[in-house]
C-alpha cells in the first residue's frame, strides 16, 4: 500500500507498472483504456460536446498510454483474454499507478515552493529541468493528427529518391498507407462494438478494434503489396526490440518511433493512430540521418522545408508581394548585418520569422538542467536573438533590405510595430510554457514580445484568421498579453479569441482551460478531415460578420492604406456589444443620408476615452467632406482628451468607404478648443448619433447634376431609381 508519510519514488512506481504490463492479456487492458479515453462518437454532426471527454482530468493523456504500450513490449506479447474481473483490476491498477506517478513528478515543485515560503523567498521553480519534466510529459498535443500526415509530404518531397532507394516507397505512398490504416481502425471500432452485442460477456474485449492486416491496407489503397509491406515494415517494432532502454517516462520509448506491433507476418496492432502519423512526420529524418552519405542533404532539406512552409502559409493570406524569403540586411555594398528567413510587410507593420528545426533531446526530457537550457537556446533563444537583431537593424538609416534575388525591398518610412516569430518545425513539448519561463526578452516601443510557436500553430492561425487584418490583429493582442494569458498550449488561446475576442482590462490576467479548444478542434477536423460540423466557431468570425461594422472590416481587410489598417485594428478590438451598437448607429445614418442627402454622423468613445471614432455619411465633394470630418474629429478628440481619433466617411445607400482620417498626437489644452467644444456632448462608450442638416436642395432637373453626388446627370443616374 502507498504510504502518505513516505510516498514512493518514480522508480518504484514505474517498476510496478512494468510488472503489471507484463501480465498475460494486458494488451486487452490497453485496448480498453484507448477506447475509453481516445475514441469519440457523434451522430449527424460533430460538435464541441462530443469532444468533452478528451479534456477530462480523469482521462489518460497520450503519453501515459504510450508509456503503458512501451512497457507492454518489454515482455513477449501474450494476447490471452483475461477474465472480466481480472481485466477490471488491470484497468483500475493502471489508473491508480499513473495517478501516483503524476503526483511523484510534481512533488519536487511543491517541495521547493514550500521551502521558499518558509524562508520568505519567491523562486520560480519552473526554470529548473527537473521541475519542467512534468509539464513536458503531460502537456497537451500541439498538433492535429492530419497536420502530421499532410505536412509530411511537404517535409520529405525533396527526399523521395532516398526513400524509394533505401525504403522501397515514396513519401506519398507512406501517407496513403497511414491514412488507410486510420480509416480501417476507425471503422473497426464500430464493428467491434456491434459484435459485442451478440457475444458472451466473458469474451468481451476491444482489442480487435486496434488490429488490422496487410491485406486490408492493400485492398483500400490499391498500392503494390510490396510497397505496402515496405511501409508497414518501416514503422513496425522489430520482434527483437524489447524496449530495453525504456526504464523511466523520460527515456526513449521505441513504440513512439515504431508504433506498429506485429502479431504475425500480416497482422498488426496499432493502439494510437496519432502515434503513427507523428512517426510518419518525424521518423524518416532519423532514418536519413544515420546515412552518413546523405545526412547533410537531409538536414539541408529539413531547414528549407521549415522556411518554405512559413513563407507559403504567409503568402496564402498576405499575398505574394508582401512576403519575402531569405532576406539580407546590408550596410554598405558588402557587409551583411542580418538575415531573415521570412519577412512579411503589411502597411507599417512587419513580421520577422526565424525558423528552426530543433527537437527536445532525451537528456533534456529527463530533467538535465544544462541540457534543457542548451536545447532551448538552440531551438528558441538563438532564433529570437537573431530576429531581435534584425528588427533593430531594419529601422536604422543606411540599412538596405534585399530579397533572395538581391532586389531592394521597399520598406515603410516608419514601422509602427515589428513582430518576431520563432517557429519550430518539430513538436517541442510544452513549448509555450517553456518559452514563458526560459526566454530572455528585450521589448521596445516598436518591437513586440516574441511569439514562439511551431508550424502547426502557424498553420492553424492562417486557417482560422484568413485575412492580414484579422491575423495581425490577433498577433498584436497575443504578444501584448504575453504575460497575462496563461494556457496549456497556444491553440487554447486562439480558440478563446475566435469565440470571445481576446481583450483584457489593464490589470487583469486570464487563465484558460484546455477544454476551450474544443470548438477550434471541431472546426479544424471539419475543414481538414471533411467531417460534418461547423467549419467556423461561433464568435468573432460569425456573429460580427453580418453587421455594418463587419461589412466595413471586410472592405479594409486587404488594403495597404495605413489609416484604414489602423482603423481596422480598432474595429476588430471592439466588444461584440459595442460592434452591434455602432452598427445600428451606422445603419441609421446611412438610411437618413440616403433619404435627405444631408450629413449625418455617429460617434463612439473607446478604451475609456483614449481613442474613438466618428463616422460621417454624405456625398459631398471630397474636399468639403474631409474638412467637415476633420474638424468634427478634432473637436471630439479634444473633448475626450484622447490620444487618437479616427474619422470615416461612408457613401449613402451603399455604405462604401469614401475616405478615412486618423488624428494621432498628444492632447494639449487650448483656450480656442475649449470654446469650440463648450457645447459638445461628452462621448464615452455610448453611440452618439447626430445630424448636420444643410438646406434641402430644390428638385433637380433632368440635366442637372444628380443630388446623390455621383457627378453624372440626374436623368442618367437616380431619376428612375426606385428605393
Amino acid at each position: 500500500m502507498e504510504s502518505k508519510q513516505n510516498p514512493r519514488s518514480e522508480d518504484e512506481i514505474f517498476a510496478e507498472l512494468q510488472a503489471l504490463a507484463s501480465e498475460p492479456g494486458y494488451a486487452h487492458a490497453i485496448a480498453a483504456l484507448c477506447f475509453r479515453d481516445n475514441a469519440i462518437g457523434f451522430t449527424s454532426k460533430l460538435n464541441a460536446n462530443d469532444l468533452a471527454k478528451l479534456y477530462s482530468n480523469e482521462r489518460l493523456v497520450r503519453t501515459e498510454i504510450s508509456t503503458l504500450i512501451g512497457l507492454l513490449v518489454k515482455s513477449d506479447l501474450n494476447l490471452t483474454l483475461p477474465h472480466p474481473e481480472q481485466l477490471q483490476l488491470m484497468l483500475d491498477r493502471s489508473d491508480q499507478l499513473l495517478l501516483e506517478l503524476h503526483k511523484a513528478m510534481v512533488a519536487p515543485s511543491f517541495k521547493i515552493v514550500s521551502e521558499a515560503i518558509q524562508h520568505k523567498e519567491s523562486p520560480n521553480p519552473f526554470t529548473r529541468g527537473d521541475i519542467l519534466r512534468e509539464a513536458i510529459f503531460y502537456c497537451g498535443e500541439s498538433a492535429y493528427d492530419f497536420q502530421f500526415r499532410d505536412f509530411a509530404l511537404e517535409k520529405y518531397s525533396a527526399d523521395d529518391d532516398w526513400l524509394k532507394t533505401n525504403k522501397g516507397f515514396s513519401i506519398s505512398d507512406a501517407i496513403t498507407v497511414v491514412h488507410s490504416i486510420s480509416k480501417i481502425l476507425s471503422n473497426s471500432i464500430f464493428q467491434t462494438l456491434a459484435s459485442l452485442q451478440e457475444m458472451d460477456p466473458l469474451k468481451w474485449t476491444m482489442l480487435p478494434a486496434y488490429i488490422f492486416t496487410t491485406e486490408q491496407v492493400v485492398d483500400t489503397t490499391e498500392l503494390d503489396p510490396h510497397v505496402v509491406a515496405s511501409v508497414l515494415d518501416a514503422f513496425s517494432l522489430l520482434p527483437t526490440d524489447h524496449n530495453e532502454s525504456f526504464n523511466s517516462v523520460s527515456d526513449f520509448n521505441s513504440v513512439n518511433a515504431y508504433p506498429l506491433i506485429r502479431i504475425s507476418d500480416t497482422k498488426f496492432i496499432l493502439f494510437q493512430s496519432y502515434s503513427l502519423v507523428e512517426a510518419l512526420y518525424e521518423s524518416p529524418f532519423y532514418w536519413m540521418s544515420r546515412d552518413k552519405m546523405y545526412s547533410t542533404d537531409a538536414s539541408k532539406n529539413r531547414g528549407a522545408f521549415t522556411e518554405h512552409f512559413c513563407a507559403n502559409r504567409m503568402r496564402s493570406i498576405f499575398g505574394e508581394r508582401r512576403v519575402h524569403e531569405n532576406v539580407s540586411l546590408m550596410r554598405g555594398k558588402k557587409t551583411i548585418i542580418g538575415e531573415i528567413d521570412v519577412l512579411v510587410l503589411f502597411g507599417d507593420r512587419a513580421v520577422i520569422i526565424q525558423a528552426k528545426s530543433k527537437r527536445l533531446t532525451i537528456e533534456a526530457r529527463k530533467g538535465n538542467d544544462n541540457q534543457l537550457k542548451d536545447d532551448f537556446k538552440l531551438a528558441i533563444q538563438n532564433s529570437y536573438d537573431q530576429g531581435l537583431s534584425c528588427a533593430k537593424a531594419i529601422q536604422e538609416e543606411g540599412v538596405v533590405v534585399l530579397d533572395k534575388e538581391s532586389q531592394v525591398i521597399e520598406m515603410p518610412r516608419q514601422l509602427k510595430e515589428i513582430y518576431i516569430f520563432c517557429v519550430l518545425s518539430e513538436h517541442y513539448p510544452a513549448l509555450a510554457f517553456q518559452a514563458r519561463q526560459l526566454i530572455n526578452v528585450e521589448r521596445t516601443e516598436k518591437i513586440m514580445s516574441p511569439f514562439v510557436m511551431d508550424i502547426f500553430l502557424l498553420d492553424t492561425m492562417v486557417e482560422m484568421l484568413p485575412s492580414p487584418l484579422h491575423f495581425i490583429s490577433y498577433v498584436n493582442r497575443r504578444t501584448e498579453y504575453d504575460e497575462k494569458v496563461l494556457a496549456g498550449h497556444e491553440l487554447t488561446v486562439l480558440s478563446y479569441h475566435l469565440k470571445r475576442n481576446l481583450w483584457l482590462e489593464p490589470d487583469f490576467m486570464l487563465y484558460l482551460n484546455d477544454d476551450l479548444c474544443a470548438d477550434l478542434d471541431v472546426a479544424m477536423m471539419v475543414r481538414r478531415d471533411g467531417l460534418p460540423g461547423k467549419a467556423t466557431p461561433d464568435g468573432i468570425m460569425t456573429r460580427v460578420r453580418d453587421t455594418k461594422v463587419g461589412e466595413i472590416i471586410r472592405q479594409i481587410e486587404n488594403t495597404d492604406d495605413l489609416v484604414l489598417v489602423d482603423l481596422g485594428f480598432l474595429l476588430l478590438a471592439l466588444s461584440e456589444d459595442t460592434v452591434i451598437e455602432l452598427s445600428k448607429g451606422i445603419d441609421a445614418i446611412v438610411a437618413r443620408a440616403a433619404e435627405d442627402y444631408s450629413n449625418h454622423d455617429v460617434t463612439i468613445g473607446i478604451s475609456d476615452g483614449e481613442t474613438g471614432i466618428t463616422v460621417h455619411c454624405n456625398n459631398e465633394p471630397i474636399e468639403t467632406a474631409m474638412e467637415w470630418l476633420g474638424s468634427h474629429c478634432e473637436r471630439r478628440k479634444y473633448a475626450q482628451r484622447a490620444r487618437t481619433w479616427f474619422g470615416l466617411c461612408l457613401e449613402p445607400r451603399t455604405a462604401a468607404i469614401r475616405f478615412s482620417i486618423n488624428l494621432d498626437f498628444p492632447w494639449k489644452q487650448s483656450p480656442e478648443m475649449d470654446d469650440a467644444v463648450a457645447n459638445l456632448s461628452k462621448v464615452q462608450k455610448k453611440v452618439n448619433i447626430s445630424t448636420s442638416v444643410r438646406p434641402r436642395k430644390k428638385k433637380a432637373g433632368r440635366n442637372d447634376p444628380c443630388p446623390c453626388g455621383s457627378g453624372r446627370k440626374y436623368k442618367k443616374c437616380c431619376l428612375y431609381r426606385k428605393d
